[in-house]
């Protein structure tokens, strides 16, 4: 990791290098910016998260010991600062009669616990901009993750698991027209995947050929932000049966978002809603389950199961900023009766909500922010279709005090 690292620093010196060796009249180089972020957050209770309890998704349910007190039911403290982060933009000469651009961006989150404060990969991609259209290739946010429409918290999770939340390897096409943009792209999966018989991986998507796919139609002003979308997705989970018969088995996920911003003199108000199938590499609940089995061969048949997420947030002020943001998700459970549950997340979690209140101090390029995050998760058990019954909620309390330094 070390030598990663060592030779990530060398290549930026050397782009950097390279762009003031240009004369002064060429417009292209590489420029560097970022932030060092430090967090110190409390939980009132253990929750469901990752990188040490950094990236907080929802609350664990009750677990009694023989006396029966809840064994979760135990207070949390960390203080880390993984979300540093370093940002390179590049500017470049024209090429097939079009402007051109990159970024490379890492950051200090690790990819899985076991590697916090490893330097990783965020986004590493190159543009090709015409008078109309823009192509982007490499890694950068998934569509569903509208950066022009998306939660200005303070904590990492910024809105999930009620805001889609992933990075992809993609090529994606941006069609401009007045003020609307189509949006065309296809992704494949890298550092947030989908589940299966293997754990989390990219080999679903890989063997079903297909990538990701994805269209999206923006209506965009000055003071608004309307837009559309529509998400396509098929899972090979196997190759070969437990029984030793091959089998090509596939599962598909059809996923829909609306959202909305509207920028008033003093509030932007911001509102999304997502229907969505099989979105646990979008770190949201659900997955897919088993429909019915072959009694001879063992193969496996597959249906996903379903979600609906609604969010807003509203913020304002400039030195003095303030914002509160709100979030609701329901397991939607499948269209059929399941054999048994496959893979995914929270199959036992009916109904998940949060509202976080936050307030930051600005001071040339310090900042200081403090959160409160209430979450609430309801468990229960899942009927025939996966429907969550009986529910009752837990609730974790999150405390997040947040320090920046931008350059």
């Amino acid at each position: 990791m070390k030598r990663v690292m060592i030779l990530f620093f060398a290549l930026m010196v050397c782009f950097a290098g390279v762009a003031s060796a240009q004369p002064e009249t060429a417009d292209f180089g590489i420029k560097f910016s970022g932030f060092v972020k430090t967090d110190l957050f409390f939980d009132s209770r253990q929750v469901v998260a990752a990188r040490e309890g950094h990236f907080l998704l929802y609350p664990v349910a009750e677990a009694e010991d023989p006396d029966g007190d809840d064994i979760n039911a135990k207070p949390n403290l960390n203080i880390l600062a993984i979300q540093t982060r370093l940002k390179g933009t590049i500017t470049g000469p024209d090429a097939f009669g079009a402007k051109t651009g990159g970024l490379i961006e890492a950051a200090f989150f690790g990819h899985s616990n076991s590697d916090v404060n490893g330097f990783r990969l965020r986004h590493a991609f190159l543009t090709l901009k015409w008078e109309k259209n823009t192509l982007l290739i490499g890694q950068f946010w998934h569509p569903m993750f509208v950066t022009d429409c998306f939660p200005g918290t303070v904590s990492f999770n910024t809105g999930a698991p009620f805001q889609p939340f992933s990075r992809n390897p993609q090529v994606r096409l941006t069609h401009s027209s007045g003020n609307l943009n189509f949006i065309a792209a296809a992704m494949a999966q890298r550092d947030f995947t989908s589940t299966g018989p293997a754990g989390a991986s990219s080999v679903y998507l890989r063997n079903a050929v297909i990538p990701n796919l994805h269209a999206q139609v923006q209506i965009k002003s000055d003071a608004s932000l309307f837009g559309v979308g529509l998400d396509w997705k098929a899972l090979t989970p196997r190759l070969v049966t437990q029984a030793g018969y091959k089998t090509t088995e596939t599962v598909n996920g059809l996923s829909f978002l609306g959202y909305a911003r509207f920028d008033l003199p003093s509030v932007t108000f911001k509102v999304e809603g997502v229907y969505g199938q099989n979105l646990t590499d979008h770190l949201m609940l659900g997955g897919y389950a088993v429909e019915a089995i072959d009694e001879n061969t063992g193969t496996e048949s597959y249906m996903p199961t379903s979600l609906y997420s609604v969010w807003t947030d509203i913020s304002g002020g400039s030195s003095m900023g303030w914002g509160l943001f709100a979030g609701l998700t329901k397991n939607l459970g499948a269209s059929e009766d399941i054999v048994s549950f496959a893979w995914g997340r929270g199959f036992n979690i009916d109904t998940i909500y949060r509202v976080a209140p936050r307030v930051l101090w600005n001071s040339g390029k310090i900042r200081f922010a403090v959160e409160g995050e209430l979450t609430a998760a309801s468990y229960g058990t899942p009927d025939m279709q996966g429907k969550v019954e009986d529910a009752e909620f837990v609730t974790n309390m999150r405390l997040l005090f947040g320090a920046y330094y931008f350059f």
